[in-house]
């Protein structure tokens, strides 16, 4: 009499259905989102949100809520002062003058923070020694170093570096230390067993894993440099420096324009914003994605 037993059928089944399974799951999605998908979702929202901001803006003007110009200008009164500047030549200079000191000085410390942060992650000593002041002078307000570097360095653009690193490179180093942290130990066993040690090791094991927390304190390190480039140039001002952002803030306070100060303050919005954008959201979604951790679209 013929068997009748199909376990072993059902079972290949089984695994079959469940390689199918974790290959689908795998499996990169190749399919492009529609533009109009993109524009509602991703475009649609900022600008609409720009849109409120200006109306409630200008409604406050023009309902004499507030009706001083001196205190809050008219939307109208900040494109003049933007379109004047663009005639004259000016706008680029602004932001030029500012975005390369602070990409300059990024890089800079992003140089100086990230050895020193692996040094600090993986030295124990130098933790203990280095670590509590590497927080305490990432809590410390950048603008606090302004005064004492224009003191050492004069007024140049040294002095404007200077503080840039020192409000940046403690984010930088203290973000890939806690990305180090998070490093599974596994991982660095699986490391050494393959001969990735030493320099090597750091290289292939240590800096992909702990690639996440490290952005994360590139960001912050960004944000630190741009905020400190700007109380560095707010505060110390003098011809030989040019005209950024900063000083053009200090220009609006001091000729009691608040249309240029809302000007400034305005280009010092949009640069923080764009640099994020085109450089930082791109970077960061795609090593979320190469980890499984954002879905693709």
């Amino acid at each position: 009499m013929a068997s009748t037993d199909t376990t072993p059928a059902k079972d290949g089944n089984d695994l079959a259905g469940l390689e199918a399974g974790l290959d689908a799951l795998e499996t990169v999605q190749t399919t492009r989102t529609p533009l109009r998908t993109t524009l509602i979702q991703k475009v649609l929202p900022p600008i609409v949100a720009i849109v409120l901001v200006l109306g409630v803006w200008q409604f406050l003007v023009s309902s004499g809520v507030v009706d001083d110009p001196t205190r809050l200008p008219a939307p109208s009164d900040v494109w003049a002062e933007l379109r004047e500047s663009w005639l004259e030549g000016t706008l680029h200079e602004y932001i030029w003058t500012s975005v390369s000191r602070g990409l300059l000085g990024f890089l800079l410390a992003l140089a100086i923070g990230t050895p020193l942060g692996l040094l600090v992650a993986r030295v124990k000593f130098v933790r203990a020694a280095i670590g509590p002041i590497l927080s305490g002078l990432q809590s410390l307000p950048s603008v606090a170093w302004v005064p004492p570097a224009v003191i050492w360095l004069g007024l140049n653009d040294k002095m404007m570096y200077a503080v840039i690193l020192l409000g940046a490179v403690p984010s930088i180093a203290n973000g890939l230390v806690s990305g180090v942290d998070q490093v599974p130990p596994l991982f660095l066993r699986a490391g050494r067993t393959m001969g990735a040690t030493g320099l090597k090791g750091t290289w292939h094991v240590v800096m992909p894993a702990a690639l996440p927390g490290y952005l994360a304190g590139l960001k912050q390190g960004w944000a630190f440099s741009w905020r400190s480039l700007m109380a560095a140039e707010i505060i110390a001002s003098s011809p030989d420096l040019g005209v950024g952002l900063g000083q053009l803030l200090e220009n609006g306070r001091t000729n009691s324009s608040m249309a240029m100060v809302f000007f400034a303050i305005l280009l010092i919005l949009f640069v923080g914003i764009a640099i994020d954008l085109l450089i930082f959201s791109p970077l960061e979604r795609r090593v979320l994605r190469s980890r499984g951790l954002l879905a693709r679209s």
